[in-house]
């Protein structure tokens, strides 16, 4: 009990409100729809050579400042699986997070221009297409399009990602 100002002098404590984060479910995903996922995540030195260590990449053009110094972009380039991950990575909170049911391809993936350390990476997702399942009921494919740009609005990377996606109110698989 608490005291309250509704001149009673006692009122029920009520318990506060809870949100629980979640991705959307597919019946909230429009397609033409771009989400922006903020904060964008700045590119360290350390994110590269641990990212391109951890997956045994020796690539010099990761590693090599030296080396780096004398290819055509003068310095390090971003590991750009690295880049990849982050971007998609960025969107799951948003997107996808309780709401994917399973990661079913990436296609188109390119990098038209590089990131470097120190650099901004920010990402947006576009939904592409989106179909009910025919063998998955309660479940929808979603093909989504991830953009990647650096702080000046430079597009650095691209891929289009397709997902298996629950439906909001369909009972899941399991948990009845």
């Amino acid at each position: 009990m608490s005291e309250a100002g509704d001149g009673t002098g006692w009122q029920e404590a009520v318990a506060p409100r809870e949100v629980l984060q979640r991705g959307l479910y597919y019946d909230e995903l429009e397609v033409g729809v771009r989400y922006l996922h903020r904060p964008g995540r700045t590119a360290t030195e350390a994110d590269n050579v641990l990212f391109s260590s951890l997956t045994m990449n020796g690539q010099a053009l990761h590693l090599d400042a030296a080396f780096s110094a004398t290819q055509p972009f003068g310095q390090r380039l971003m590991n750009s699986m690295w880049t990849l991950a982050t971007m998609v990575g960025a969107s799951v909170s948003q997107i996808t997070q309780g709401t994917l049911v399973a990661q079913l391809g990436m296609t188109d993936i390119s990098f038209p221009a590089p990131l470097f350390h120190g650099d901004t990476l920010y990402t947006e997702t576009e939904i592409v297409e989106k179909r009910r399942s025919a063998s998955r009921p309660g479940q929808g494919i979603v093909t989504m399009r991830h953009t990647g740009r650096n702080q000046e609005g430079v597009v650095v990377a691209l891929a289009t990602r397709v997902a298996l996606m629950w439906c909001r109110d369909e009972p899941r698989e399991g948990t009845e």
